[in-house]
């Protein structure tokens, strides 16, 4: 029998979808051309926040900005731990005028919040578990950034290369499912990465790619539920014989950008 799971109340930071769209291009999801439902964006954005809130959990809001029509990704704004807030250093262009308006938020919310100094996209690439900050690299956040957060936050990092564009941040190829296990699909991160993961989590649940594509990876767990793409069927099948509870979302005009459940959410853990 799988062991009984417990969750744990989180806080999460999420921006309405407000001028979401699909405006650009600066990864592989972005190009397929198809138009983005505005309203059902929405829609989907408020179920979501809503889901959040039956769990228990507590959900803050920044407002959005217009012509920032990714900003409603508020997981890439920071890495949030013990209070301070690691801010991000956008790779993309189009996206760097969200760092202040997130920085903003994080400043007069308390946190002591750093600007780094190399490219970062928060929690995109960033996944504290296990004792351990997982940091991913290889698209949009560099190595060096991964030393200012092990410096800023004295939690030992671990660098983790990311080798398939359509997994372009670590979130979309793994999450916390605790505070001591993962989910990941091997694929996405080079042999040598692949043999870390293996070594720190040799219990962990391994996603097919079927699943990962799904953005079944982009997922958000309280320790007990899961929050994932509702596509992602092999993967929650998976996650349910550990013990744990899946609870299904569709998010599918997100992911004409690229995004899922964890892209929209900002967890602040203090």
């Amino acid at each position: 029998m799988p062991s009984i799971r417990t969750a744990k109340r989180r806080r999460y930071l999420v921006c309405p979808p407000e001028y979401y769209d699909v405006r650009y291009a600066i990864n592989p999801w972005m190009t397929s051309g198809e138009p983005v439902d505005i309203g059902l964006a929405r829609k989907q954005w408020d179920g979501l926040v809503a889901l959040y809130r039956a769990l228990g959990h507590t959900v803050d809001v920044v407002d959005p900005v217009v012509d920032l029509p990714d900003m409603v990704f508020a997981a890439n704004s920071a890495l949030v731990l013990d209070g301070k807030a690691f801010g991000a250093q956008f790779h993309a262009m189009e996206r760097q005028p969200e760092a202040a308006h997130y920085r903003a938020w994080f400043e007069s919310a308390g946190f002591e919040t750093r600007i780094p100094s190399h490219t970062c996209e928060g929690e995109g690439d960033f996944t504290p578990v296990g004792g351990y900050i997982l940091a991913g690299t290889g698209f949009r956040t560099l190595p060096a950034a991964h030393h200012e957060v092990q410096e800023f936050f004295g939690k030992p990092t671990v660098s983790l290369h990311l080798i398939d564009p359509h997994f372009y941040h670590l979130d979309t190829a793994l999450f916390a499912l605790d505070d001591s296990n993962i989910a990941y699909y091997p694929g996405a991160f080079s042999d040598g990465s692949q043999q870390v993961l293996r070594s720190l989590f040799p219990d962990a649940v391994v996603a097919t790619r079927e699943d990962a594509l799904t953005f079944g990876l982009n997922s958000v767990s309280d320790g007990r539920n899961v929050v994932m793409a509702q596509d992602a069927t092999g993967l929650m099948e998976a996650v349910a014989a550990r013990g744990y509870v899946p609870v299904p979302v569709n998010l599918s005009e997100f992911r004409k950008a690229g995004g899922g459940a964890k892209c929209c959410t900002q967890e602040i853990r203090e």
